[in-house]
């Protein structure tokens, strides 16, 4: 007798071990239709597994995650057989799902997206055959005579423990996996091919270089349809494109990885950084800087040359060894531990803009997204065991308060002690539950990641949500129990002894150039007035206005706004278009009636047009539309 325990508690006996479409099955036949997988004791395997002892079971349907993962993973299984079926010299590597569908490492000749065409017509043929999708388990000798001409399965199953290994089987197709997988191909309707790229073999750029095919899957055309549309919006909103068209920045192969900002990128920077500073300030931090470039020496005391030498570049001077910074904290270690601190000087706030490089492999470099040189809003917070709650609440004040200036929601997330780490118990304890204790004053929900955390403390992640929905891991609160040992910082408590001080690192908007460009897809170039790179452009409606527009110009200057004119010899109408295209807030038309009453015309970018806008009103309204850091583009309320 199995006696099998569902979620809600109730409990099914079987008097012969039951599939777990057996299963499904006894509770009722559209269940059983429904079911992908299922999960016994919090493990996800086959459907059609057996299941021989007494267990908790839940299964799987579409309505849960672990669904999507599961069609997802033979998707791709059902990609691959069609690619080897229209290429049949085509050797497999590995096919993963991800978090937006899968992806299949190839080993064939180029394809593009042209060719999807076909790929996709033979992919509905071995959904329409409806292919049983089953598990084989051989030993490792076995799985190696079978893919004796597949030199990647080879690898990878030399690289496995003796043993069985397992292979999922669909009509001809075979492929090597863990599985679990759906019942039948017929279950997988909806795929779509998405985009094709390079990928080396196991990420080193000495193998070979595979063709990388990305698709999507989901359980219905509708779920379907509305990713493709949010590819899209992804797609125009593209920072890379935008950027080329606002002519902000660029990437040049005499610095792969490393961005060039131009004129009105810097505008944009600039703002950026004004109001980062602004904000530092008036949370009590005090601004530093520290060399690109220090010694080997202080590497190896940081632990870095030991643990991310790799991702380092170098240079000998006076035949020492020097390394370009990949992060900032150990120079700030040299500035706390110039001088003795006493605990009247904590807590201490110490914020670096600092330009870090860090060498990132040329497949994953990505727009400003992943680079090789980046800025990092870092900042190094010194304090007592006491000030631990206090300081994570302002660092989570301050991130909330500056991440609503751009319109941009948050989730947080805890990450706790992983299997590998330094420090003691009690260090552990006191820093996990000084970051939970600030986490539950703070009010919100958060997600814990149990083991997750950093080798030298626990630490918060902030994730922001943009327009699309999408989120990104930007800020971060990490207490750390290894640099102040390492760089022995300490400060005089009241019993006149040394103390270690408690240090966090944190960082707000994370790389600055990662969040621009996730401030370029969020506001899709349309930033808001106080960003904008041109704020304002001046249109004289014809030649002899030219002087009078370039006076209206100086004023608007003079007034702190980034104000361009366009006086070139243009209809009206196709200034105002390339202005619009430009995405500049206010466009400013100047004809004979605006010069004798002193007014303007003003046109924003969401269409309205205001007239008979006094210089004074125009200055008092914008101006305190930028001082409040307003997101609206309605500047004259319509």
């Amino acid at each position: 007798m199995i006696n099998i325990t569902f979620p809600d508690g109730n409990i099914k006996a079987f008097e012969t071990p039951p599939t777990g479409l057996d299963v499904a099955k006894s509770i009722s036949d559209g269940l059983a239709r429904d079911c992908v997988a299922m999960k016994i004791d919090d493990d996800l395997v086959d459907l059609n597994t057996t299941i021989d002892h007494d267990t908790t079971l839940k299964l799987i349907t579409p309505k849960d995650p672990e669904g999507l993962e599961v069609l997802r993973h033979s998707a791709a299984h059902v990609m691959a057989q069609a690619i080897l079926r229209i290429y049949p010299d085509a050797k497999l590597t590995i096919g993963p799902a991800v978090e937006d569908g899968f992806y299949y490492d190839i080993d064939m000749e180029p394809v593009s997206e042209d060719d999807f065409a076909k790929i996709e017509a033979e992919i509905k043929k071995i959904i329409k055959e409806k292919l049983p999708i089953r598990r084989r388990e051989v030993p490792k000798a076995e799985a190696l005579e079978f893919y004796r001409d597949e030199p990647y399965k080879l690898e990878m199953i030399a690289d496995l423990e003796e043993g069985t290994i397992s292979f999922y089987e669909q009509g001809e197709f075979t492929d090597l996996c863990r599985g679990p997988h759906l019942p039948n191909t017929g279950m997988a309707k909806f795929i779509k091919l998405i985009k094709v790229s390079g990928a080396y073999w196991r990420a080193d750029p000495s193998k070979p270089q595979l063709q990388r095919i990305y698709g999507t899957a989901f359980f219905s055309k509708k779920e379907l349809d509305a990713h493709l549309t949010f590819l899209e919006e992804a797609k125009k909103r593209n920072h890379r494109k935008i950027g080329q068209a606002l002519d902000l920045f660029s990437f040049h192969e005499e610095a792969p990885g490393m961005p060039f900002f131009h004129p009105r990128g810097m505008e944009l920077w600039n703002a950026l950084l004004d109001y980062w500073r602004l904000a530092h300030r008036a949370a009590g931090y005090v601004e530093s800087k520290t060399p690109i470039m220090l010694n080997r020496f202080l590497w190896e005391r940081s632990g870095h040359w030991e643990n991310y030498r790799e991702n380092m570049y170098t240079s000998a001077i006076d035949d020492i060894e020097y390394a370009i910074k990949p992060m900032n904290c150990p120079g700030g270690m040299l500035i706390y531990g110039r001088k003795p601190h006493s605990y009247r000087d904590l807590p201490l706030r110490v914020a670096e803009l600092g330009l870090v490089h860090r060498h990132e492999l040329s497949g994953v470099l990505s727009g400003l997204f992943r680079v090789r040189a980046f800025h990092q809003d870092d900042a190094h917070l010194y304090m007592t065991p006491r000030h631990i709650e206090d300081e994570i609440l302002g660092i989570l004040h301050l991130s909330e308060r500056m991440y609503g200036t751009f319109g941009l929601g948050f989730h947080l997330e805890l990450s706790t002690r992983p299997e590998k780490s330094i420090g003691t118990d009690e260090q552990w304890e006191t820093a996990t539950n000084g970051l939970a204790s600030a986490l539950k004053a703070y009010g919100n929900e958060y997600a814990l990641n149990e083991g997750d955390g950093a080798f030298y403390g626990p630490k918060i992640d902030l994730h922001i949500k943009d327009a699309l929905g999408r989120t990104w891991q930007c800020g971060t609160i990490q207490l750390d129990m290894s640099l102040p040992e390492r760089f022995n910082l300490y400060y005089i408590e009241k019993d006149n002894e040394k103390h270690r001080p408690i240090m966090i690192h944190r960082t707000v908007f994370g790389s600055i150039e990662r969040f621009l460009g996730i401030l370029i897809e969020h506001f899709a170039g349309k930033f808001p007035l106080w960003m904008a790179p041109v704020q304002a452009v001046i249109l004289p409606i014809n030649d002899d206005l030219a002087t009078y527009a370039s006076e209206v110009t100086d004023l608007l200057k003079g007034a702190g706004l980034r104000a361009e004119i366009d006086s070139r010899t243009e209809s009206l109408n196709k200034k105002v278009r390339e202005a619009q295209l430009q995405y500049i807030p206010l466009i400013l038309t100047i004809g004979g009636k605006e010069k004798e009453a002193g007014t303007l015309s003003v046109r924003t970018l969401d269409g309205n047009v205001k007239y008979g806008v006094s210089h004074q009103t125009f200055l008092d309204t914008v101006g305190a539309h930028v001082k409040n850091r307003e997101l609206s583009l309605d500047i004259f309320g319509g």
